[in-house]
């Protein structure tokens, strides 16, 4: 959202937010869960509200797995390639850098990498039609997470010089939009974060007249259910 008067129209800090939960879907190595994937600007975290279960990490430094009950908050890194694993009801807040950019480009699914050669080929293996019938969205999302789980485990097979060429193709594919994740970048975090150096400015000043405009929002969510990578979304407005 854009900047509004003294304020920033958007969530705090610009974030994005969506409930998430997580598949149940048993993957070939007897695992249910979510999609491998990575993300290249975007920080996340979990606020888990319901369920247990995992996430397990690879980075270049270790693989890891963090167990996540009610409560928890876990968040990582651009380039931390992780995967939810549900052991029972696991139901997650997700929020996101950059005004929720993470669910609008900024991920990468771990394909094995004749998937990742460019945009063209990548985008037919991911892409879920949204007027497909529901069936067939579930079909084509649960192909894409094994189809990603088979590059997830030859990645956590090959090492750091695996996962550097893993980052690379990644970087690649995602070039031809950096332009408009730029745009969206300074239409949010930026401009909260400018908007928070405007306050400081007048209060120090002396100056308080930005708190009469103060405001209050609230929404829900404007799609329910959507087939994620990780499992069903209720997707809000960033």
């Amino acid at each position: 959202m854009v900047s509004e008067g003294a304020f920033h129209g958007g969530l705090p800090g610009g974030v994005g937010v969506s409930g998430l939960s997580v598949y149940d879907w048993p993957a070939a190595d007897g695992v249910c869960g979510g999609t491998p994937h990575t993300h290249l600007v975007c920080s996340e975290a979990y606020v888990v509200t319901g369920g247990r279960g995992a996430v397990q990490t690879l980075t270049a430094s270790r693989c890891e797995v963090t167990p996540l009950a009610p409560g928890t908050v876990a968040w990582f890194t651009p380039g931390t390639v992780h995967r939810l694993v549900n052991e029972g009801g696991l139901r997650i807040t997700v929020l996101m850098q950059n005004s929720g950019l993470p669910e609008a480009g900024d991920a990468v699914l771990t394909l094995p990498p004749r998937h990742l050669a460019d945009p063209e080929t990548y985008a037919a293996a991911t892409t879920i039609p949204a007027d497909a019938p529901e069936a067939e969205q579930e079909r084509i999302a649960r192909a894409r997470r094994d189809l990603a789980l088979e590059g997830y485990r030859e990645l956590r097979a090959g090492g750091p010089e695996a996962l550097a060429a893993f980052h690379r193709a990644a970087a690649a594919l995602v070039r031809p939009r950096l332009d408009e994740w730029r745009d969206r970048w300074r239409r949010g975090a930026a401009a909260a974060a400018a908007a928070t150096g405007h306050q400081l400015d007048r209060l120090s000043e002396g100056d308080a007249s930005h708190l009469a405009e103060a405001a209050v929002r609230a929404e829900q969510p404007s799609v329910r259910g959507r087939f994620g990578m990780c499992g069903r979304l209720d997707v809000y407005r960033s």
